[in-house]
This record gives structure tokens, C-alpha cells and sequence, in this order.
């Protein structure tokens, strides 16, 4: 049995928020805008509004998480890797719930704003992406429940995310664009397969179908180890065929936080000798990020 203390105060609410898979909203962001350099001016302010909009979705959707988790009795006081709100800390499990549904309407209210300076098209894609975070675990078929998982959060939580962060800046979507979403959706899904093999246990015990329970322990940290492999292939590409510049090969400093990772998996098959491991893989995922951004700024500055 794990021995998890019990948050007080402040740690609470944060908790709740899962600080640890924010990175997974930020991230995406900043490098859209990092594409958006080369095409003119930068918004700061649609900048700091779809920042603060996808932090808004992505702790909404962790609230729906511990709450529907809960209510299929999934989470109990010594489960690893949840906010623990409801099943440790006390607080009733509406309260969490009604908390989801303010912090969507604050997103949503700050996507009017974006709608109007930008394009009202995109009130469909911020509602698709709300809808998606509801549904993960919310609804009569839960994706959680399903081996899609990584392909929803890599495709709403990567490259859509980078997508409308490129297009509220230049007005367009373009195929580099979207070839350098892919390796950061290629690692938000990854985020989310750690997370799935660090529960594989308790989630096959519940009749969760997961890509990770589907696999198998060891080859799911394969796919995992691929899936990191595949993201720095895919820079390299983007160099080969000329669509970048080497700067982007700025990402390899983020190559031993992946061994890291990796490696912290192995031989391990308890959710509490799992954590490090999880909590590696997001870092990775951040570095990687911040360090693609930062290639393209460079590759900006230092060609103009």
C-alpha cells in the first residue's frame, strides 16, 4: 500500500490541478508562436490569452478526471498519481466538479475575446477541444477507457494547440506548421501512455482497455522509448529536407532527460516506483519543447 500524505491548505488546490501535466497546455503554445516569428508581429496579448485559455482547459479536464474517476470508483486515499482531492483531502466531489465547469467558462470567455480579433471559426475548434476533455473521462464511454488516449491528447493537446497558437498570429495554417507540431503531439501522447503505464496495474483491474494494458508492460515502455526516438528523428528530417534550419537540432540537449526516462522505467512495476519515471518523461517533453521554441527564435533573430 502506498503512503501518500494528505494535502493541507493551498497544496489542496493545487494539487488538484496536477501541476505536473500543465506542460502539456504551455508548451504547445509557445511553440506555435515561435513558428508564427517569421511571419510578422507576435500578439502578445492572444499570446497571454491562449496561454491562459489552454491552462484553463487542461486543469478543467484534470478536474473532470478526478471526479468521474472517482465516481467509477477508480480512485481510492492510496491511489498514486491523482490529485487525491475528493478520495484524501475531503473536498465534496460537486465542488470539484462545478470547479471544471467554471474554469471551461473562463476559457470559454477568453476564446470570445480571441474569436473576435481573430476568426470566429475558432470557436468551434475551442468547443471540439473542450468537448474532447469532458469526454475523456466523462460520458458513457470514457477515452480513458479506451487504446485511443495518446492519439486524442496528442491531437488535441499537440497539434491542435500549436495550430491555433500559429493561426491566431498569422491568420493561416501552413504544412511547416504542422510538421512541427507533430513531434510535440508525438510527446503529449507520451506524457499520457507514462502516466498508463505507471497505472497498468489498477487500470486493468477496473476494465480500463488502455494502449499500455493492450501491449503489455514491457513492450508499452517500448513504444514509449519509440515514440521519444521517432520525435528526434523527425527533427533531424525537418532539417535533411530543408523545411528548418540545424538550429532546431538545439532539441539533442534535451536527449538525456529521454534516456532518463527511459531508463527509470525498466525493472520497475509498482505506481510508486513508477512516479519518477512519469515525472521524467514530462519534463523531456517540456525541454524539448522549450528547446524547439528556442531554436526557432534563434534561427529568427540571427536571419533577419
Amino acid at each position: 500500500m502506498a503512503n501518500i500524505e494528505r494535502n493541507t491548505g493551498w497544496r489542496i488546490w493545487w494539487q488538484l490541478l496536477r501541476p505536473h501535466t500543465l506542460t502539456a497546455s504551455f508548451v504547445p503554445v509557445i511553440l506555435g508562436t515561435a513558428i508564427a516569428l517569421s511571419y510578422g508581429r507576435i500578439h502578445i496579448l492572444l499570446f497571454i490569452a491562449m496561454l491562459v485559455a489552454s491552462l484553463l482547459i487542461q486543469a478543467a479536464t484534470n478536474m473532470f478526471n478526478e471526479y468521474f474517476d472517482y465516481k467509477r470508483g477508480l480512485d481510492t486515499a492510496d491511489s498514486v498519481g491523482i490529485g487525491g482531492t475528493i478520495v484524501r483531502d475531503g473536498i465534496p466531489p460537486q465542488v470539484v466538479l462545478n470547479l471544471a465547469y467554471l474554469f471551461c467558462f473562463a476559457a470559454m470567455l477568453i476564446g470570445v475575446y480571441i474569436c473576435m480579433a481573430t476568426s470566429w471559426w475558432l470557436a468551434l475548434v475551442g468547443t471540439v477541444c473542450i468537448l474532447a476533455g469532458y469526454l475523456y473521462t466523462g460520458g458513457p464511454y470514457p477515452i480513458a477507457y479506451t487504446p485511443f488516449g495518446e492519439l486524442v491528447s496528442g491531437l488535441f493537446m499537440g497539434l491542435i494547440i500549436v495550430l491555433i497558437s500559429f493561426y491566431i498570429q498569422t491568420g493561416t495554417v501552413t504544412m511547416t506548421s504542422v510538421l512541427l507540431a507533430v513531434p510535440i503531439a508525438i510527446l503529449v501522447a507520451g506524457i499520457l501512455m507514462a502516466n498508463n503505464i505507471r497505472d497498468l496495474d489498477g487500470d486493468k483491474e477496473k476494465g480500463r482497455r488502455t494502449l499500455a494494458i493492450l501491449l503489455g508492460r514491457k513492450r508499452a515502455v517500448a513504444f514509449l522509448t519509440g515514440m521519444f526516438a521517432v520525435a528526434y528523428i523527425w527533427i533531424v528530417g525537418l532539417m535533411l529536407f530543408r523545411v528548418e534550419s540545424a538550429w532546431l537540432l538545439i532539441v539533442f540537449f534535451s536527449l538525456p532527460k529521454a534516456f532518463q526516462a527511459a531508463k527509470l522505467f525498466k525493472g520497475k512495476t509498482q505506481s510508486i516506483q513508477l512516479m519518477p519515471a512519469m515525472k521524467a518523461t514530462a519534463q523531456m517533453h517540456t525541454l524539448f519543447g522549450m528547446l524547439l521554441s528556442l531554436g526557432l527564435i534563434l534561427d529568427f533573430v540571427l536571419t533577419t
